[in-house]
């Protein structure tokens, strides 16, 4: 109601200014600013028609994993990363890195990271996955072609009145020191903290935090969502990746290639969405493959992710 409400007044405004201009004023500037404005409240209006599931609206809890392929896949999850936080700020949702375990040579092992504002598990849930990257390696002398995965997980972060229930006795609990570069600060005591989920072997950590009881408090509420997560899998099948793609992190199951060489294009293999300037997709815009996504999913139009043949 308030959207229509809104969009009516936006409308009646719109009409005022066009018999203004009829008249002979110069109004062209309102005009242009009114329809920017018209359009934005459309746009959001569209998104939020698209996000209806339950969880749509929450914070998300997002994990990146490189696939096999040592520094290159590394390096590829670290430029992965990048990309999510550049759009993540360019949306106006909070980004907090909560562990990051950085790669020997480069790139980075693991990384799990939460975005916090309006719908960001329903915008972020349309890139879990796997992400194909071919290019030629920067840590390869002969200068050959090499194709890396990285896999992204999404979660929703549970709200607290949600009940959770984790007997202690479940629960292993390791203190280390951080050793993060993504953290927000430098811990000089074992402040980190691990905890391992004996009976599902799930293991979550967090280092952001100064306090070593902030981070396990932290630390469980990504538990909890991913043992969330983990339960609706088990009874309802049309919650099934409520937690993203979680696919073999390998060719064939990808949901978006990005190719630097011999061509460049990114095409997402579920909408056939392409954009052929990569660089600026790495640099954050990933908004038009998002909307892609949730719109041929709220319309019943999306593909299964296939790598097509021209993109081997």
């Amino acid at each position: 109601m308030e959207l229509r409400d809104s969009l009516a007044r936006r409308i009646d405004d719109l009409a005022v200014l066009l018999e203004w201009a009829q008249a002979g004023e110069d109004v062209v500037t309102d005009l242009e600013k009114a329809l920017d404005g018209l359009e934005v409240e459309v746009e959001a209006g569209e998104v939020k028609k698209m996000l209806s599931g339950e969880h749509d609206a929450a914070n998300a809890i997002v994990t990146i994993h490189p696939g096999a392929g040592g520094v290159e896949s590394q390096d590829w999850a670290e430029m992965l990363l990048r990309m999510y936080l550049k759009w993540a700020e360019r949306r106006g949702l909070k980004r907090t890195i909560l562990d990051y375990q950085p790669g020997e040579e480069a790139g980075l092992k693991s990384v799990t990271f939460t975005l916090t504002g309006e719908y960001a598990f329903g915008l972020m849930s349309a890139e879990a996955g796997v992400h194909r990257l071919v290019r030629i390696s920067p840590f390869d002398q002969a200068a050959r072609r090499h194709t890396s995965f990285a896999s992204v997980y999404v979660w929703p972060e549970m709200d607290d009145d949600i009940e959770i229930d984790i007997p202690e006795k479940d629960l292993r609990i390791d203190t280390f020191r951080s050793s993060g570069a993504g953290g927000q600060h430098v811990n000089v005591t074992d402040s980190a903290v691990r905890i391992t989920h004996l009976p599902t072997g799930i293991v979550v950590s967090c280092q952001n935090e100064r306090s070593q009881h902030k981070n396990r408090d932290v630390a469980m509420k990504v538990l909890k969502a991913r043992l969330y997560d983990l339960e609706v899998q088990k009874q309802q099948a049309k919650l099934e990746n409520i937690g993203g793609a979680k696919k073999d992190i390998a060719f064939g199951s990808q949901i978006r290639s990005y190719v630097l060489q011999p061509y460049q294009m990114v095409k997402d293999h579920r909408t056939k969405y392409v954009e052929a300037q990569v660089d600026k997709v790495l640099a954050g815009d990933v908004e038009p493959f998002i909307k892609t996504y949730l719109m041929q999913k709220a319309t019943g139009t999306l593909g299964a992710p296939a790598a097509d043949a021209d993109d081997e």
